[in-house]
């Protein structure tokens, strides 16, 4: 382990999709100025929509309306995610060059979600990586339930490590991990890290943590002590957590860049303009969301 920070990190800013996923369906129009408006802070990764079938994600049966009218700032990279392979076709029909799919690293989270084993969608997956590749895009597996699951409880990171080496060895471009309902410590990240990269040192990293258990900044800090440069956060800390009702899902944004720059740290991020985006999103779902800094000192509001 390395106690030299790095200089900085990449942010895939995630409130789009996996925060307003597990909110109360908003309108279109709203989903479209937040997008536009998250391109304006400086984040230069937004994951966008997921094209999933509408019964099974009402939040996103708009997906293909919300990003036709979105304002696509030049200077962003912006993602999709998908399930199979008609997601996969829809998303590459509408651009996107920049896909990610999920597999669970816990077999029952797996079945419970898709109603197949982890082997089963892992052989889906080497299928939807070849059409992507054909396709010109980039494919990104993320591994949900890494740091444990609501069924199984801990899951081994000896586990999570052998499906990274299945999903790097069918050619995908890059891995992430999903702390799926809070379970991480600072501990659980080391040893996933560690096993992971024991395996794999040179495929791209990125950690998705949640603040269910008010961990998420620490396990932040030990992944950065670790060398990992690439994170998700959602604006405002937009999404709940469905295994936890009540509970604070995915940590915040505007929480991750403060702490980053009071460390020296640079994200890139305009922190007043990622504050000003989160009074919206606020607005945007009716709720008071879980930021601490967000509710920390004076600030401007968006107009509706």
């Amino acid at each position: 382990m390395t106690t030299d920070l790095p200089g900085a990190v990449s942010i895939r800013e995630v409130g789009p999709r996996d925060g307003l996923q597990n909110e109360e369906v908003v309108p279109t129009d709203g989903k479209v100025r937040l997008l536009d408006l998250l391109g304006t802070t400086g984040v230069r990764r937004i994951e966008a929509v997921s094209f999933v079938h509408p019964k099974a994600i009402p939040q996103m049966a708009d997906a293909d309306e919300v990003w036709s009218r979105a304002r696509k700032a030049p200077e962003v990279r912006y993602s999709a995610l998908v399930p199979n392979s008609k997601g996969a076709q829809r998303a590459l029909a509408a651009g996107f060059t920049e896909i990610e799919v999920v597999v669970s690293a816990s077999d029952t989270h797996n079945r419970r979600n898709v109603n197949r084993s982890t082997a089963e969608s892992l052989d889906d997956i080497a299928g939807l990586i070849s059409l992507l590749h054909d396709a010109g895009a980039t494919a990104e597996v993320i591994v949900a339930t890494s740091f444990g699951c609501p069924y199984e409880g801990d899951v081994d990171p000896s586990r999570v490590a052998g499906i990274v080496n299945r999903v790097v060895a069918d050619g995908a471009d890059r891995v992430a991990f999903g702390d799926t309902t809070g379970m991480a410590t600072p501990r659980r990240v080391r040893e996933l890290v560690t096993a992971v990269r024991n395996r794999q040192p040179d495929i791209p990293m990125l950690l998705h943590f949640h603040n269910t258990r008010g961990t998420a900044l620490a396990n932040l800090l030990t992944a950065l002590e670790l060398g990992v440069t690439e994170y998700d956060a959602s604006v405002g800390g937009l999404g709940g957590c469905p295994y936890a009702p009540g509970a604070s899902g995915n940590v915040a944004t505007e929480e991750v860049v403060h702490m980053l720059h009071d460390m020296g740290i640079e994200t890139g991020v305009d922190l007043d303009a990622l504050l000003e985006v989160a009074a919206y999103a606020e607005q945007l779902v009716g709720r008071e969301l879980p930021s601490g800094v967000l509710r920390a000192g004076p600030r401007s509001r968006l107009a509706a």
